[in-house]
């Protein structure tokens, strides 16, 4: 039996791979409209940012998951327009996450990459490592195909524990089943991939890096970035090829 080891490639799922905003902001759009209220861009705007500060608490451990998706619907029917008399946040969050699963984009280029990733490293696995809500991430995988191009998909959901926790990255590592020497991250978030990453004491790229790059590659000890995917191919060509020779 061969022992030979793979190159296993963690991969966040939302701004990475898929465009989480895109779906985000017409399945938000859908619902607030099919509920009574009025959509503008002035809503989706408000539901991002509220959104994005509270999935950060819930990265913290400060809120759990249920009292993310409430809060984030009590909010916004108190900023909509219109009667939410009688809608219940949970039920309205149900239904924006099932809307957001058949409608899954792309982010430009991804699935190009994808493929030309499993052909410039054959002994790749590609994994998806994502936060979120499991029916809402397979979804829009497989809306877009990419669930045909992955390995296994890690979601916090199922697992019970977030990035950047290190037990979040244990689970991963005990059904790869091979060293974390043989893995590495790839997000374009801090606060959870590449925090995640050094939690875990495994190789990171941190993808379409924004801000003080220079300080966060410090703070984080992040190995990598890259700006586009033909550089993202390029770096994990190199990762690779070094974990060849080790």
């Amino acid at each position: 039996m061969s022992t030979e080891l793979h190159k296993n490639l963690l991969f966040d799922l939302d701004q990475t791979l898929l465009d989480f905003h895109a779906s985000e902001r017409k399945a938000l759009e859908i619902v607030v409209t099919k509920n009574g209220l009025k959509y503008t861009d002035e809503v989706y705007d408000h539901f991002k940012a509220y959104n994005k500060a509270l999935w950060l608490e819930l990265e913290k451990g400060t809120i759990s998951r249920t009292e993310l998706f409430t809060m984030r619907f009590t909010d916004l029917f108190s900023f909509c327009e219109g009667d939410s008399t009688g809608l219940d946040p949970l039920e309205v969050n149900a239904d924006f996450i099932r809307t957001m699963s058949i409608n899954g984009v792309p982010m430009p280029g991804a699935l190009e990459f994808v493929r030309a990733l499993k052909e410039a490293i054959p002994d790749a696995r590609i994994y998806i490592a994502s936060n979120g809500a499991t029916i809402n991430a397979k979804g829009r995988m497989v809306s877009t195909g990419l669930d045909k191009l992955i390995a296994h998909l890690f979601i916090s959901e199922d697992m019970g524990v977030n990035k950047p926790e290190a037990e979040f990255f244990d689970i991963c590592l005990e059904e790869i089943g091979e060293p974390k020497e043989t893995c590495i991250m790839i997000g374009d978030s801090l606060s959870s991939d590449m925090l995640g990453a050094k939690n875990a004491g495994i190789a990171s790229v941190w993808f379409m890096p924004i801000g003080d790059v220079e300080a966060a590659v410090s703070e984080y000890d992040i190995d990598y970035c890259a700006s586009t995917y033909d550089e993202l191919l390029e770096v994990l060509k190199t990762w690779a090829a070094e974990r060849a020779l080790k």
